[in-house]
């Protein structure tokens, strides 16, 4: 067949003929797809003839799955090749790009990153294929399969090397674009005219795309022949994940899917009369009455609930049955029984329910709480609450009891939102807080006063962490705890730690300063303490002596010297200052200035040649020199103090589950008024602030648009990585007043938090929203998480 690069060329016009005999092809393979039955047809009988159109040495056509999120490779040339190719639709591959954003692309060298960022920063080329198979990729034309009315994606093409060894030409391009027409009509056609029936409840596996029908087959029938579980044949040797198998088997029952949860707590008002042999023979098991009802996970719905075994043990409920598959039934039989052989569930299942029968109301703990607090099963309750809320990155641990048989709810706090984790039957209530109270050294006695303390995990578990724990008296007689794990560990190094590139150069200089006085400021759990000790870690040098007033210590470093404090003994922060200043220091930081004693030493000890970082809790940079001022400071010392003030706040990161899209002009000009209106008291935007707003736009572009010229946001998704959520991890916002001439001269006046901003910003400052906005440009985060955690 002629090609594009090596048609004969007639002298009168060479270009016009090879144009001509390529069109010519392009509709011969446009016949044989039209005539083929299904996409395996495809590749069998066209995909030879596809390649040689292009003069290519290589084609994959993906097609969507069912769900909308991913591609897989449902033709595939290459002697190479291997089982199929199952993509996400995100930018991680080319061809997950182009599914993304529906946009073909020609590619000279795939390995060339600089090539890939002309399209998008984020761009990437998925070399594990060429690793596995030994052969490398150049060139690459890929296109989209768009249907025609709806504009939905029905799949992906990609030519791979064009033989002559150079890039695909433009005329490759037009007819990449016909060819993705003629398969778009070819899909729709097939799919209309041959509906799936699953016959196996493994066949969804199959219309996923997870494996491919004859690696079905092959499971089958060597399940059979060896006498094996097909389930675990499937999960161990064809690496199918325990989620898509509970996918399949929920699609084939028409039930929700129940993975194992190793958090979940024995139900023991459903299991006190439910032995583990029948729940063998019968294959179903009461896991937890919840809003939808009784929720009861079997293997096989249709059998249990045509036996109606369900409604004769639970008469009255609303059952509602969820699938699961034989090794996850039995993971969770061993969690609720610990195993087959075992039956020490029982007896502790007899001692948890006699705690129902105590009075509540009592103020003092009863004697079977105080019996079962120790008891191993319990302990383990407890250490595993603790090591799961640290292993999934969570900073506060919530426990909250309610009155009669209501069950205690635990929550944990992971970037900054509360997410529910497990229900403890009330028959643990007392006992839960007891232990907890043991563990700090509490008094367990004592349940009408809040109390405070500290657990060190290290003597309990087998994590070296500690956690600060609060007591509080709770409506019905109950006591609610909160747990905040400390920080510990290394220090960030400055550069790792989100920061602009603005800040970051300005940050590094005012620390550099022989001595004064820079605060970092922001309410609670809003990373201070993190970014201090990243300046400290930076100044940490063995000529330095850096001493540190701490409540509590949570990062330790090699070379400081770190003092906790110990107001029961009369060591504050202010005495630590004092104290400090004897000891012949460089660096000082002081957890907190909150009181004027403690300022006024730091102004004194920055003024006498050391430098002096402290926090603040106060809401932006301006607002805490106003702050500092009202408790009494001198303006001109603390002018000639101020080295800076950093205001902080933390912001939920995107997961890279994460999805491009372009924003549209509305959503643009509401970001930019938004930036703007931290400008409007500036002296150039007061001027012309239609005239700035269009610079700032012009600068947005210049500095994020890709190569076309447009800008790329980011919106959430949602995976097991991130829970669903479409986040995981934080970002720092900042905001960084520098202490300059003009805005200590502000000081000195007096002035008021709107001409200390108006200064501050005509020096450079960018507000915490403005960082935000910088930062969803980026792609880091979204505008509606920004707008989450600035007040303005």
């Amino acid at each position: 067949m002629s090609q594009p690069e090596s048609a004969a060329r007639p002298a009168s016009d060479p270009e016009l003929s090879i144009e001509l005999q390529f069109t010519r092809s392009l509709q011969a393979v446009a016949n044989k797809i039209h005539a083929t039955s299904d996409i395996d047809e495809i590749m069998l009988e066209v995909s030879q003839a596809i390649c040689d159109l292009f003069n290519a040495d290589r084609l994959t056509i993906y097609i969507s799955t069912e769900d909308g999120g991913s591609i897989i490779s449902k033709v595939k040339t290459g002697l190479n090749s291997f089982k199929d190719l199952k993509l996400p639709i995100n930018e991680q591959s080319v061809a997950g790009y182009v599914a993304n954003h529906r946009r073909m692309v020609n590619i000279r060298d795939v390995y060339d990153a600089a090539e890939l960022k002309s399209y998008s920063p984020n761009l990437n080329f998925l070399q594990e294929v060429d690793k596995r198979t030994g052969y490398r990729t150049k060139q690459m034309l890929v296109g989209p399969i768009l249907e025609e009315k709806t504009g939905n994606l029905a799949g992906v093409v990609q030519i791979i090397n064009n033989r002559a060894g150079r890039p695909f030409p433009a005329l490759a391009e037009k007819g990449l674009v016909e060819l993705c027409k003629t398969l778009a009509i070819a899909l729709k056609l097939r799919q209309q005219s041959s509906r799936f029936v699953a016959r196996t409840k493994y066949d969804y596996l199959v219309a996923d795309g997870v494996i491919v029908a004859t690696e079905l087959e092959t499971a089958i029938r060597s399940a059979r022949e060896h006498g094996v579980d097909i389930e675990d044949l499937l999960l161990r040797e064809f690496q199918v994940t325990p989620a898509a198998l509970g996918q399949s088997l929920s699609k084939f029952f028409g039930v929700p899917y129940e993975p194992f949860k190793a958090e979940r707590v024995k139900p023991l008002d459903l299991l006190r009369s439910f032995k583990r042999d029948f729940a063998e023979s019968s294959q179903w098991l009461p896991v937890e009455d919840g809003k939808e009802g009784l929720i009861v996970i079997t293997t096989d719905p249709e059998k249990v609930r045509g036996g109606r075994l369900v409604n004769q043990v639970f008469p009255g409920k609303t059952i509602a049955y969820h699938v699961c598959s034989q090794r996850e039934f039995v993971q969770t039989l061993n969690l609720f029984y610990g195993g087959a052989e075992a039956d020490g569930g029982a007896s502790i299942g007899e001692l948890l329910s006699n705690l129902d029968e105590g009075d509540d109301e009592n103020d003092s703990v009863s004697a079977e709480a105080l019996s079962l607090a120790a008891d191993n099963e319990l302990v383990k309750l407890v250490n595993k609450i603790i090591v799961d809320a640290y292993n999934m990155g969570a900073s506060d641990i919530h426990i909250e009891p309610y009155p009669g048989k209501a069950k205690t709810e635990i929550r944990f706090r992971r970037d900054g939102s509360l997410q529910p984790y497990i229900e403890v039957p009330s028959s643990y209530r007392e006992p839960l807080v007891t232990r907890l109270k043991i563990m700090c050294d509490l008094d367990i006695s004592e349940r009408r006063k809040p109390q405070d303390g500290k657990i060190k995990f290290k003597k309990f578990g087998p994590l070296d962490i500690e956690l600060r724990v609060a007591t509080i008296p709770s409506a019905g007689g109950m006591e609610d705890v909160v747990m905040r794990i400390l920080a510990s560990g290394e220090p960030i190094p400055l550069d790792k730690m989100g920061f602009s590139k603005r800040n970051e150069t300005n940050l590094k200089s005012v620390i550099s300063k022989p001595y004064g006085l820079f605060f970092v400021c922001g309410p609670t759990g809003s990373g201070k303490t993190t970014t201090l000790h990243s300046v400290l870690k930076h100044l940490n040098t063995p000529e330095t002596k850096i001493w540190t007033a701490e409540d509590p210590v949570e990062i330790t470093q090699k070379g400081l010297r770190q003092v906790q404090m110990n107001p029961k003994a009369g060591l504050t922060f202010a005495v630590a200052m004092k104290a400090f200043l004897r000891a012949d220091p460089d660096v000082i930081m002081v957890g907190e200035m909150r009181d004027k004693e403690t300022t006024s030493t730091g102004i004194e000890a920055s003024l006498t040649g050391h430098l002096v970082l402290a926090t603040l809790h106060t809401n932006s940079a301006p607002e805490s020199i106003i702050r500092l001022l009202d408790m009494g400071m001198d303006p001109f010392n603390f002018a000639d103090a101020l080295l800076g003030i950093l205001a902080q706040r933390l912001a939920k990161r995107l997961c890279k589950c994460k999805q491009a899209y372009q924003p549209e002009e509305a959503e643009m000009q509401m970001m930019l008024r938004e930036y703007s209106e931290e400008l409007l008291g500036t002296t150039s935007w007061l001027a012309e602030p239609e005239k700035q707003k269009q610079a700032l736009k012009e600068e947005w572009l210049q500095q994020f648009s890709d190569k076309d010229g447009k800008l790329t946001l980011y919106k959430p998704v949602g995976c097991d990585a991130c829970a669903g959520t479409g986040y995981k991890g934080r970002v720092g916002l900042h905001e960084l007043l520098v202490g300059t001439d003009p805005v200590k001269k502000k000081i000195q006046e007096h002035a008021r938090v709107a001409e200390l901003f108006a200064v501050a910003l005509e020096e450079g400052m960018r507000t915490l929203k403005q960082d935000g906005i910088e930062k969803v440009l980026m792609g880091i985060t979204d505008m509606h998480q920004v707008r989450a955690v600035c007040i303005k």
